[in-house]
């Protein structure tokens, strides 16, 4: 689609009576993303940009978006990168998506919501607890809280093996929910805005 289509979208959305306009996983065509917003805001798009992404990043693009992104909801996957090469392909996650995760609190700040309790600008962070700690949850929770202090993080609990988890043994199980339960409380002490609380 060309921005304008896209744009024409975005202003659709906020006819209807959406919360924000939420772009998933749109780095490939962060581009286009970006004429778009530009061009729906010239038209009145007042509605927050939500830009949900999986925190590979390059801190170029990033930048790029700057004033035009209102939300940043990235993942922070592993903070281990014997994790990321393995279960996704790349061999600086940790890396890639803490530089990315500075630029954007940079840009937005902690997460902040209006007398509803909805999102209108800054970052939530997300974080899918896996099994065994493959993704060495407590060093993740650590670094967002170093490098975002009182960014929001939402914690989740719902991994379930899947699709080609029977590839590899150690993700064949579930989290326990204690697991889970330790990981939100250390958030919490960290002074993160745990959103499972």
């Amino acid at each position: 689609m060309e921005p304008d289509e896209v744009a024409a979208l975005m202003l659709r959305l906020q006819g209807i009576g959406c919360e924000n306009v939420n772009f998933v996983t749109p780095t490939h065509v962060a581009h286009t993303v970006g004429e778009a917003i530009e061009a729906a805001r010239r038209r009145g798009l007042v509605r927050p940009v939500v830009y949900n992404c999986g925190g590979y990043e390059g801190i170029e693009t990033v930048r790029c978006l700057e004033g035009l992104v209102d939300i940043y909801m990235p993942d922070f996957k592993y903070a281990s990168a014997d994790a990321g090469l393995r279960y996704s392909g790349v061999p600086d996650y940790p890396e890639a998506a803490e530089q990315a995760l500075i630029e954007m609190y940079r840009q937005v700040g902690p997460l902040t919501t209006d007398a509803r309790g909805v999102a209108s600008r800054g970052v939530l962070v997300r974080h899918l607890v896996l099994p065994r700690d493959i993704a060495r949850s407590r060093v993740v929770v650590e670094t967002v809280a170093r490098v975002a202090p009182r960014a929001a993080i939402n914690v989740m609990a719902q991994y379930r093996p899947c699709f080609r988890a029977g590839a590899h043994a150690e993700l064949s199980e579930r989290p326990s929910r204690a697991s889970v339960r330790d990981i939100r409380l250390m958030a919490d002490g960290l002074g993160l805005w745990n959103v499972d609380h």
